[in-house]
């Protein structure tokens, strides 16, 4: 089914892209101004707030849905819940759905975006069919699994230093109306860690993650899509979801509140706000402080007041090879100490691209565990940002870049692989008119 006229997409993007080519005549660079809040840890030092801003906010429409083939065809701005909201019309969900409302599609392949789907499925870009970009000289670029394989494949972890996406064709499924949640708990890290590795090995289950509350309280949250449900949760207001998950047992949610169960929290952002858990305080003021949006955009409007504190929170993501998984845990129970944890399986479906072979010799595994810190305080004589870094390097792991980072040149690029990032980009970008990772993430933060 068609959902927006294709005729207004590409007058859009012709519109987008000559008002581009007079950044790039011009020699100024560009940041990207789009409806959604940007899921990036707010840094006071971001060379985005110090550049003219080009308007994507008009790429937010679903431009089809076919359920009979099944798959979906929008553009880069729209949220996974607006996307959501549209494929359960037919009875289809993404692959992969994001835990945040505000996330958007073309994020999630830029980025890295997974959830508990993903020990079986992968990320979100796993299920990408063809990408449409806007490249370095303002030109229009399509690529797919068929033809110009190798940007395809690199546009996944770029960031946007390869080019503006602004279309996405990608695989749908089939859905059921509810999930049922059983949650197992375990006192012990190894008990912990053996159930979690046979449920993934075995794939009973529609999701796996799991929330480790404290160190002698570990939860494996096991989901199952279902047609019927005996009672239903919601946690978009006055309830908190992950404190549900230590103190029951079973929960139903309908579909769609599952996807965002960690968004009215931000995850526990909140925690770090207690007023902000108080039912009082949500009951009269919820809305207008509660849900990642909300959330995200205050912290945005504050970073300025990050540059009064020592060192910002720790907010990031780790990925951890499955082989490794137990020796980096003990460390980080012993040194990092910080809880909730959020822990999700990952499948890696094949061998990422943009990272080197070296370093994807090391990795050694196609079970990662992504391990979710959110708000470890970061004011001590250790910084506790620089510290990870280099113990998720030691335990052959993988960071995100979504906030502070530490790497020297020579260690960044002995992870990330320069050479095919490189040759992606002479197609994509040949006159460098976007950094490349290393100096958009490191070398521009500091």
């Amino acid at each position: 089914m068609k959902i927006e006229n294709k005729n207004y997409h590409e007058e859009k993007l012709k519109i987008i892209s000559e008002e581009f080519k007079t950044f790039v005549k011009d020699g100024r660079s560009v940041a990207l101004k789009k409806k959604s809040v940007p899921h990036l840890v707010p840094n006071p030092k971001d060379e985005r707030f110090k550049k003219k801003k080009l308007n994507l906010s008009a790429l937010n429409k679903i431009l089809e849905i076919n359920e009979t083939e099944k798959y979906a065809v929008a553009e880069s701005g729209v949220t996974f819940h607006q996307l959501v909201h549209e494929t359960l019309k037919y009875g289809l969900i993404p692959y992969t759905v994001p835990e945040l409302k505000g996330i958007t599609i073309g994020g999630a392949v830029s980025g890295c975006s997974i959830e508990s789907m993903s020990y079986k499925l992968g990320g979100f870009h796993d299920s990408c069919i063809e990408y449409e970009l806007i490249s370095g000289r303002g030109e229009i670029i399509t690529c797919s699994v068929d033809k110009e394989t190798d940007v395809f494949n690199q546009i996944h972890g770029s960031y946007g230093t390869l080019g503006i996406l602004t279309k996405l064709k990608f695989k749908l499924l089939d859905a059921k109306p509810f999930v049922k949640m059983n949650y197992e708990k375990y006192k012990n890290i190894e008990d912990y860690w053996s159930a979690l590795k046979k449920a993934c090995s075995d794939g009973n289950y529609d999701f796996i993650d799991g929330i480790i509350h404290g160190k002698n309280e570990h939860v494996i949250c096991f989901g199952t899509l279902v047609e019927t449900a005996p009672f239903l949760s919601k946690y978009d207001w006055l309830s908190i979801f992950y404190k549900s998950t230590n103190e029951k047992t079973e929960d139903y949610l309908a579909i769609a509140d599952y996807f965002f169960r960690y968004d009215t929290e931000c995850h526990w952002l909140t925690k770090s706000f207690p007023v902000l858990e108080n039912k009082i305080f949500r009951f009269f003021f919820g809305k207008l402080f509660l849900g990642s949006t909300n959330l995200i955009a205050l912290s945005a409007k504050l970073r300025h007041v990050l540059k009064l504190k020592k060192r910002p929170d720790v907010v990031v993501d780790v990925f951890i090879p499955s082989n490794k998984f137990l020796d980096f845990y003990r460390w980080y129970e012993k040194d990092f100490d910080f809880y909730p944890l959020w822990i999700v399986p990952y499948r890696m479906k094949s061998k990422y691209p943009w990272i080197s072979d070296n370093f994807h010799k090391k990795v050694n595994d196609d079970l990662l565990i992504d391990c979710a810190i959110y708000g470890k305080k970061n004011n001590t004589q250790i910084d506790f940002s620089a510290l990870l870094e280099d113990k998720v390097y030691e335990f052959n792991g993988v960071k995100t870049l979504i906030s502070r980072n530490h790497y020297s040149e020579s260690r960044f690029w002995e992870i990330y692989s320069k050479e095919n990032f490189s040759n992606a980009k002479r197609k994509t970008d040949p006159d460098a008119y976007f950094p490349d990772l290393y100096t958009k993430f490191v070398k521009n933060q500091k």
